[in-house]
């Protein structure tokens, strides 16, 4: 269940353990670039069905992993479980959508950077110290940098971003209180669920009024199978390997691996200053995390 998901944000707030092992960082390296090589191979069926026909198709994949490892319980939900299990649903249906929509307008490297404000946002509200203030200076002036007005600005793309983050920040606290109320992982898979319900509907449509062609339909599983299902089973298995600290470390890079995946494999490259930008917040967290410790 992830593009983005909340373990970062929980991760940055644990006290620190020992290092990181060798094949801790490849399984979360490979995570990573797993992730956003789906993102970028889910863009590829843009022309054929749109944004909304990738996520939808994404909103399957999930659920159809997530119910395989949670094993939801759906009968024995109490309607206290039930309401932010549908409260997370529509976050995490809306976080994608809202992802893959600034991806087509604006770019891999540029969405993805946006989004990532949102557990940069959660991890610093979780604190009072100067150095966050300072944090939260730096990855300010790198969006707003990244949003200045320009001929080219995509200003739709950008609040789609930013709307990603919001929904990210959204889905860690609803996470959160989900983990609080249902044991192990059936109120992600129950959530997964109910968002693929919703989205049957959208995939209909898309299936009715632009046919999908083959390719884009592989491209869609793909980012499904990429962007979903590989980094949440890694993820199962890093968080018990890796450091929680050293986990929301690495996850700072994802920024950056999005900005090369989306120069190497679709040919968006930035400029110099979009560059710095997304550097300030990528540092911006990285600095958090590093006071968040000693």
């Amino acid at each position: 269940m992830r593009t983005a998901p909340s373990e970062p944000a929980l991760a940055t707030s644990a006290p620190p353990t020992p290092q990181a092992s060798p094949a801790g960082v490849a399984a979360m390296l490979g995570s990573g670039l797993s992730n956003q090589i789906g993102a970028a191979t889910g863009s590829l069926a843009f022309p054929a069905i749109g944004p909304v026909g990738v996520v939808a198709v994404r909103q399957y994949v999930a659920a159809a992993v997530l119910l395989a490892v949670g094993r939801p319980a759906l009968r024995g939900f109490t309607w206290r479980q039930w309401r932010p299990v549908i409260l997370l649903a529509v976050v995490f249906a809306t976080m994608n959508l809202s992802l893959y929509t600034a991806i087509d307008r604006v770019g891999l490297g540029l969405a993805v950077t946006l989004e990532f404000l949102g557990p940069l946002a959660v991890a610093l509200a979780a604190t009072r110290r100067r150095t966050d203030v300072l944090c939260a200076l730096l990855a300010a002036a790198g969006v707003v940098t990244l949003m200045r007005p320009q001929p080219s600005t995509d200003y739709v793309g950008m609040a789609s971003g930013l709307l990603g983050a919001v929904c990210w920040a959204s889905y860690i606290k609803l996470n959160q209180k989900v983990g609080r109320l249902v044991p192990g992982a059936q109120g992600s898979a129950a959530a997964a669920l109910l968002s693929a319900v919703m989205f049957l509907p959208v995939g209909l449509h898309v299936v009715l009024r632009h046919p999908p062609t083959a390719a884009s339909l592989a491209y869609a599983v793909a980012a499904g199978v990429l962007a979903s299902a590989v980094p949440y089973l890694v993820d199962l298995y890093t968080l018990r390997h890796v450091p929680a600290a050293a986990f929301g470390l690495f996850m700072s890079v994802n920024p950056v691996l999005a900005a090369v995946v989306g120069w190497v494999g679709l040919g968006q490259s930035l400029g110099w200053t979009d560059g710095a930008a997304i550097g300030a917040v990528v540092g911006a967290n990285v600095l958090s995390i590093h006071f968040s410790r000693r």
